[in-house]
């Protein structure tokens, strides 16, 4: 549906993406993970057609997509990382002008504003100004009015950013739904929790390139160890901790250790080692590999500290 060839953007001397290659399938719910600055917004905003690539292309159900092409970027529903919506005026008035400008009018704009208000729970609040929403009442109204003219993409940037956890929750099977109906979804973020909940294939991207890609299981494939162990110990002497690396692969972090024990070691080597080096069991843990393991093997900080 979507394919990205050597994509690169730069903002003077800063390359934000750099020769990114993606290839979507209709269908698919897609995660693009990694911190802030990574590039995500950027990637976001070249698929929307807000902004032009230096080099590379953009294919579009087997077209070319640039600027300049409004047919194809009507197939297109964007949900910005910011809120854009116009606060001063209602839930009811912002989905007319959204509604507009995608060409709907008459009795069709006014049955999708009625579904869309419905879809987002707020038919009861569809008079009330904006700003006397929620964060998470924006967020969801954003989202439908990204909507309205029925795209076959959605790109949702961080879309649940300054999000209660209840609203969260409630965007993310707002989403699913969506995705199980068919809509394809392009979906970024900076929590390895929503990208491992949400998306069936998952971009880690930093410093705009792509480090790594493919399902969870494939990408969990990539680390070297099955098991890790996680020491955090604020103001711990790492001399204490000499030899650890020889049980499996140790990446430190500023407080914490981890270390992807190699295997066919025993744990009980290492926990016996850890016993004799004075470390607190209350600071251990064993845990299976994830997301953020595998950020930390290919970068060597963690996704939180990036």
């Amino acid at each position: 549906m979507l394919v990205l060839d050597s994509i690169t953007k730069r903002y003077g001397t800063l390359i934000a993406l750099d020769q990114v290659s993606l290839s979507l399938q209709r269908g698919e719910f897609f995660g693009l993970l990694g911190p802030n600055g990574a590039g995500k917004s950027t990637l976001m905003s070249l698929v929307a057609g807000l902004k032009q690539p230096d080099s590379g292309s953009l294919t579009l159900d087997g077209e070319r997509f640039t600027q300049d092409r409004m047919d194809l970027r009507r197939k297109l529903g964007f949900v910005p990382q910011t809120v854009a919506l116009y606060e001063d005026l209602t839930a009811e008035e912002n989905l007319h002008i959204f509604g507009s400008l995608y060409g709907l009018s008459g009795k069709e704009l006014k049955t999708r504003i009625h579904e869309a208000l419905q879809t987002a729970q707020l038919l009861e609040r569809r008079r009330d100004r904006i700003k006397s929403f929620s964060g998470g009442m924006q967020r969801r109204l954003n989202i439908v009015a990204a909507l309205l003219h029925r795209p076959s993409l959605l790109l949702c940037d961080e879309p649940t950013v300054g999000v209660d956890p209840q609203s969260r929750n409630a965007i993310f099977e707002f989403l699913q739904q969506l995705n199980r109906e068919g809509l394809t979804v392009i979906y970024s973020t900076h929590y390895m929790e929503e990208a491992t909940r949400l998306c069936s294939r998952i971009a880690i991207i930093d410093h705009g390139r792509v480090l790594a890609l493919g399902t969870l299981a494939e990408l969990l494939t990539r680390l070297p160890s099955s098991e890790s162990i996680r020491i955090v110990c604020p103001g711990i002497d790492g001399s204490r901790l000499s030899g650890l690396d020889s049980f499996g692969t140790l990446t430190r972090t500023e407080e914490t250790f981890v270390l992807a024990v190699t295997p066919g070691i025993p744990l009980s080597q290492v926990f016996a080692f850890l016993e004799r080096a004075g470390v607190p069991a209350s600071a251990v843990q064993l845990a299976r590999p994830d997301l953020e393991d595998l950020f930390l093997h290919l970068t060597g900080k963690s996704l939180r500290d990036a």
